[in-house]
């Protein structure tokens, strides 16, 4: 079976630096956890207020220690106390997930951000979305939760125990191109919300990618470029057998029958992840923007070791990284 001791450890993202005591501090369980993760950071563009457009660039904040600085610079209290919303750390659901994530490896619980579509959060629609597995020995499974979503809901009953399967109410973005590429599902329905031009079998092709890195410690950004990834007008045909591959190892990795077979695919993948240049970040990233910026090249550390045994081809924080 894959170690789970390599998902309890910290990635270079997930990492919380200097701020490390903070996350002692926040409760582990599910909705409490759920509670701290919304009250530290608000939904840039979900959370229906005006926020400040001084603090925009929180966006960008890739790693978990940069978002706890910006915290700490603005409140100098513990986490689980009360922020005005419009002072939180801008973010969006990959920051919620990563701020789980990252106290969940602190407390040594395995747990990883699963990218894919979320049904629930508009009727007849699907929202890119990002949600938290972490795995529960007790029951001997990787249970999903969406830290965004606060009480069950009509569309979503158990948000802290979201179903897998390719017509649960979450999909991987695996699934979904899977279910597109066969005709089953139509891809205009899954992107950043109805009409938008980001959304189809281009958006859902950079989605594989990104389900892929996230799963091998590599956090980014939603907006990040790098290899393969796709511009819109796409996907190229040159990378589509690739994705039909990768979603058919990620959709058999997630859905193994055995401990056997699940350490088998995994292996398979995080080589293939590892030794194709087009799969993995090199030594930068382009960084767009949801704003419409200018893109920028983005210099990330790339090696192995950086606390994560998963993170072997990951990117980390570049030195000296400051606000």
């Amino acid at each position: 079976m894959t170690d789970l001791r390599d998902w309890s450890r910290h990635s270079p993202y997930s990492d919380p630096g200097r701020h490390a005591v903070l996350l002692d501090d926040v409760p582990t369980d599910i909705p409490g956890l759920s509670a701290v993760a919304r009250n530290v950071i608000v939904h840039y563009r979900g959370s229906g207020l005006e926020l400040p457009a001084s603090t925009r660039n929180d966006i960008h904040s890739r790693w978990l220690a940069v978002m706890l600085e910006i915290d700490q610079e603005r409140h100098r209290k513990p986490l689980a106390e009360p922020r005005d919303p419009t002072d939180r750390v801008q973010g969006c659901c990959r920051d919620h997930t990563l701020f789980c994530v990252g106290v969940l490896r602190q407390h040594g619980i395995p747990a990883r951000s699963l990218v894919g579509f979320a049904g629930y959060l508009r009727p007849g629609y699907n929202h890119d979305h990002v949600i938290v597995q972490t795995y529960d020995r007790e029951t001997q499974r990787w249970v999903r939760f969406d830290p965004e979503i606060a009480e069950p809901t009509e569309t979503l009953p158990t948000p802290h125990d979201i179903p897998a399967g390719a017509d649960a109410s979450f999909r991987t973005a695996a699934e979904v191109w899977q279910g597109c590429r066969a005709g089953s599902l139509d891809p205009h329905l899954f992107g950043t919300g109805p009409g938008s031009d980001f959304a189809g079998m281009w958006f859902i092709h950079n989605y594989v990618l990104m389900q892929l890195a996230h799963r091998y410690a590599d956090e980014l950004l939603l907006w990040d470029g790098w290899g393969a990834v796709s511009l819109p007008g796409g996907p190229p045909d040159s990378t589509l057998a690739l994705i039909d591959d990768i979603a058919d190892l990620l959709i058999a990795v997630e859905s193994a029958a055995s401990p056997a077979d699940e350490s088998r695919l995994d292996a398979l993948l995080l080589q293939r992840y590892g030794d194709d240049e087009r799969l993995h970040p090199g030594m930068s990233v382009t960084q767009y923007s949801p704003y419409g910026d200018r893109p920028l090249t983005v210099p990330i550390a790339r090696g192995p070791g950086h606390g994560n045994s998963h993170a072997a081809p990951a990117s980390g924080a570049p030195d000296g990284v400051s606000l």
